[in-house]
């Protein structure tokens, strides 16, 4: 491995979340708000448990509140709705998050669509979907924003900047898609169907690779010297794999994020800040009413 700079995942969201505890802290000492999250898990899905679980005690570790809802498999989407609508009330809940994925009878964009779009922490909404695609304030997915704060933290130049984002689904790839273009980078969005993926890849400033596919990501795809970003998080017998061949890779990009250990830890630090930004718009909100009444 060459001199290929690792962009360290746990130590900015460690940061992050420091920045949100003193957020946190700040809201309740001024407002007396103490910012809620609800996590809404659908069926029996293992490994759904465990990053629910994670968020709940990410919540405690920042000094939220956390609202947790667990619905059995054989839930109906009318009884799913009805306990969102109910979160969608409650003014102690300040961000919603449907656990994904959800259980074969249940349309998992419908009931999205029902959160209400200013407790939309994960950004999946609609109505969040299209502020961000018109460059306007919104909750952004938590992902995405992760990779955002990584190549700020790394120092990567983005304005002007050639970006790649090997993927187009609406959770990373897309939403990504319009951050990047957001910060003056030009970019192009590869998928299943891209001609000649490896020479779009080469011509790459950043490099996303965002798809689920084992070491897609070669050596050979990789301009010298190029950021590049592996969302990827596979399993295989050996343990974590990303997207990217990583030591490859690593010896030719300028830097790199690792799995695990890049983008992962992101996710749920942006969650947390995405929550106390809700919070944050609520209380502004209610401030607002209370004056003109």
């Amino acid at each position: 491995m060459a001199g290929a700079k690792i962009i360290d995942g746990k130590a900015v969201a460690a940061q992050v979340r420091e920045r949100v505890r003193a957020e946190v802290a700040e809201l309740s000492a001024q407002r007396g708000v103490t910012p809620g999250l609800a996590t809404v898990l659908v069926g029996d899905d293992p490994a759904s448990h465990i990053y629910v679980r994670g968020k709940l005690k990410a919540c405690a570790e920042a000094g939220m509140t956390s609202f947790h809802r667990e619905l059995p498999a054989t839930v109906t989407q009318a009884e799913l709705a009805d306990v969102l609508g109910g979160l969608n009330s409650d003014d102690a809940v300040h961000g919603i998050l449907l656990q994904l994925p959800v259980p074969a009878q249940i349309d998992a964009d419908a009931m999205t669509a029902l959160i209400h779009p200013l407790k939309d922490v994960d950004g999946l909404t609609p109505i969040n979907s299209g502020l961000l695609m018109k460059g306007r304030p919104g909750l952004v997915p938590c992902t995405p924003q992760g990779v955002m704060e990584l190549l700020q933290v790394s120092g990567t130049e983005l304005s002007g900047a050639e970006a790649v984002v090997v993927g187009r689904s609406d959770l990373v790839g897309r939403p990504l898609a319009a951050l990047l273009l957001a910060a003056n980078a030009t970019v192009t969005s590869c998928h299943s169907r891209t001609r000649d993926l490896a020479t779009v890849c080469r011509r790459a400033d950043v490099l996303v690779a965002a798809v689920g596919v084992p070491r897609l990501i070669t050596a050979d795809m990789v301009r010298e010297g190029a950021t590049v970003i592996d969302v990827g998080m596979n399993r295989e017998e050996s343990g974590l794999v990303g997207d990217v061949d990583f030591q490859p890779v690593a010896a030719r990009a300028g830097a790199i994020t690792p799995v695990p250990g890049g983008v992962g830890p992101m996710t749920i630090a942006m969650l947390l800040a995405n929550t106390v930004a809700a919070a944050r718009r609520s209380s502004d909100a209610h401030g607002v009413a209370a004056a003109v009444r």
